[in-house]
């Protein structure tokens, strides 16, 4: 079973990686910049078109207001990324906002990012992977119709392509994520060409198509309210920028600057596209609505709604129907790598939630397992955790991504804004210290970049949960806090752990024993039995004797009468078990000695087989198992386990272990006539 096991893992995953190959795993900026950017390039498929669903709740005329708010989204985009450029050079040991917050707030607030953090992590996995399917859904019908499912197996097998490994993992998403930057670029590139130079008139299918405003005689104020939610949408095409700062171990040599220039690399393709697609998309009179209200919100240019059997195509489907024309080869491949590139999104937060989650570990506030690397060098740990929370609200939600959008970006505000107020008073510090006029020039220029950066985050962060907690936002703010409560609570206690067992100045004397009394479980007079009688004498107790439990009647007293017949010179104590109960009259036995004497220790003894088969396993030992669980709780009671290996044991192991040099394997019924003849 063990070999099927390893065997099929192998297959999944690779063989395994030495530790000394980790060098192998960094990435150069050509691979780094598909595995950390992908999420943030992946926005410009969903985030202009949060922009228009939203200023649509008032009609085609609020479409006005969408450059402006494109531009304000650009403008913080480069304001973070500017941001960011600083961070991954003062802090590259890859903790990101969780140390920046940490060093410079204090452990609070780095748990706080911490926490927005991971659910943005998980989030991220959530809405690209159910984007995606959505893309997928609009051609094949049975996608559209099983969307969790489907969604479920795609965070499957983005899983098993990252517990492969980070450098593997990033060759195999280098080449879509850089198909979907070349066509969008392309794209945009093509659609300003002929309408700024060709002059053509660009028109996107649903161009002429009318809203039916929900909102309608607005307010200022009202109104006001509706542009900031647009602003708010719109800024999901920042979430991912801050997975390099977190991610800076992975990249090569010099990591700092490789880091930081990927950081600028990515920042001006995903504005360019983010601009292009929107520019482009007014420009051809692309005409959105809420997706739970298309059917009889949407017009169409006679003035009837378009119907329940009517999809509404994302914006980049239209804009490139629009420029290329709709079943034009352009099209389908634009279609085909924007479906893509939401599955790989996803990637960004394989790569940033195992770091930061090896990180926290490290600071004893998640379980140390996460911080072990597995066979591939990955934390594969943290990569499985991440995946099940994904799944978990991809099936809770059902993959809805209008549903989970309203989730989205909390956390990464909150990460963002703590980080550059961090990063603030990180600068201020060593300005009281640096005495070189040039590298205070600097450290100033990236205080003001960084305050700048603070201000502008803090301000989408309050906008955002304005906009959009009572339609689901408060599900990451009650969230938040549980993560930063349960992070807490394991610090605590990995804290008394240590205390307990810290060494103090007589621990010789504190845990050395008075005596140790050494007790043999019998069930029967056979080979284990002696072998667990001869190893316990070995050990040379203060006191030993063997102990049995009479279920039945006769098999005690035969019992009895074997062992004084081979006068085995140990006692043996017949212990009473009048409801036919194994465990609990040792146990209570063990606690008479243990009261009798506190300062003395009992030792437990239990012969078992070692079978080769896991079908063996369930035929023998269970008792034994289930009195070792028991024992361990018991204060004073040390439990020693006296293997006895069978011949299925002995066979599996020699089919398993490589013979020395120059050894010969013998043929099997050579080996079993030898133990016969033993035998006899």
């Amino acid at each position: 079973m063990a070999k099927v096991t390893d065997l099929v893992k192998r297959l999944l995953v690779g063989r395994a990686l030495r530790s000394g190959q980790l060098h192998e795993q960094l990435l150069p900026k050509r691979v780094a910049l598909p595995v950390f950017a992908s999420d943030a390039l992946s926005s410009v498929a969903y985030a202009p078109q949060e922009i228009l669903v939203i200023l649509s709740l008032a009609g085609v005329s609020f479409y006005s207001y969408s450059p402006w708010v494109a531009m304000a989204v650009v403008v913080v985009m480069l304001t973070v990324v500017a941001s960011y450029r600083q961070n991954v050079h003062a802090y590259p040991s890859g903790g990101g906002d969780y140390e920046v917050a940490t060093v410079n707030l204090g452990k609070n607030a780095g748990l706080t990012v911490a926490s927005a953090l991971m659910v943005d992590y998980v989030l991220t996995v959530a809405v690209s992977v159910a984007n995606g399917v959505d893309y997928v859904g609009a051609t094949v019908p049975f996608v559209a119709e099983h969307k969790p499912t489907v969604a479920i197996i795609i965070v499957v097998l983005l899983t098993i392509v990252n517990l492969r490994g980070i450098r593997e993992s990033g060759f195999a998403f280098a080449v879509p994520t850089y198909a979907f930057m070349i066509a969008v670029l392309g794209l945009v590139t093509w659609g300003g060409f002929r309408l700024l130079v060709l002059g053509d008139e660009l028109r996107a299918p649903t161009a002429g198509f009318q809203v039916v405003a929900e909102q309608t005689n607005l307010t200022a104020f009202a109104a006001a309210f509706l542009v900031l939610r647009a602003f708010s949408s719109g800024c999901a095409a920042l979430t991912g920028v801050e997975a390099i700062s977190n991610g800076v171990p992975a990249f090569r040599k010099p990591k700092s600057k490789n880091a930081a220039t990927t950081l600028l690399m990515m920042g001006v393709v995903a504005v360019a596209m983010f601009s292009g697609i929107i520019a482009i998309g007014l420009a051809s009179g692309v005409t959105v609505a809420e997706p739970q209200h298309v059917a009889v919100d949407l017009l169409r240019p006679d003035g009837t709604p378009v119907g329940p059997d009517y999809y509404q195509q994302p914006i980049i489907s239209q804009v490139a129907d629009a420029v290329f024309g709709g079943g034009s080869l352009m099209f389908i491949v634009i279609s085909a790598v924007t479906a893509l590139i939401l599955f790989l999104a996803a990637n960004t937060a394989f790569n940033g939630f195992p770091v930061l989650g090896s990180i926290l570990a490290q600071d004893r506030y998640l379980p140390r397992q996460l911080h072990t690397r597995g066979d591939r060098l990955a934390f594969s740990n943290g990569i499985v955790i991440l995946a099940l929370g994904a799944c978990l609200l991809l099936w809770g939600f059902q993959a809805d991504v209008s549903r989970l959008l309203n989730l989205y970006i909390v956390g990464v505000f909150v990460s963002f804004t703590l980080s550059q107020t961090g990063m603030v008073i990180h600068w201020t510090r060593h300005l009281k210290t640096e005495t070189d006029q040039r590298i205070r020039f600097q450290m100033q220029r990236s205080r003001v970049i960084n305050f700048f950066g603070g201000v502008m985050t803090g301000l989408v962060l309050v906008v955002v949960l304005l906009t959009k907690f009572l339609v689901g936002a408060w599900i990451v703010c009650i969230a938040m806090p549980i993560l930063f409560l349960m992070m807490k609570g394991i610090r605590h206690h990995y804290d008394n752990v240590a205390a307990e067992l810290a060494v103090t100045e007589d621990l010789d004397e504190t845990m050395l024993p008075a005596r140790n009394h050494a007790i043999v479980l019998v069930s029967k007079i056979h080979k284990p039995t002696l072998r667990a009688l001869a190893y316990a004498r070995a050990t040379r107790p203060s006191t030993i004797e063997a102990v049995t439990v009479g279920v039945e009647g006769e098999e005690a007293h035969a019992l009895q009468e074997e062992w004084e017949r081979r006068g085995i010179p140990v006692p043996l104590k017949m212990l009473d078990s009048p409801y036919r109960e194994i465990t609990q009259p040792i146990l209570d036995y063990v606690k008479t000695l243990r009261r009798r004497s506190p300062r003395d220790v009992v030792t437990v003894f239990i012969p078992e087989y070692v079978v080769g088969h896991w079908w063996e396993h369930l035929l023998h030992n269970q008792s034994a198992l289930r009195l070792k669980a028991r024992l361990l709780f018991k204060p004073g009671v040390m439990v020693t386990s006296v293997p006895w290996q069978l011949h299925s044991s002995d066979r599996l192991r020699a089919r398993r272990e490589p013979f020395a040099p120059g050894a010969v394997r013998r043929p099997w019924h050579e080996v079993e006539a030898d133990d016969e003849r033993t035998k006899a």
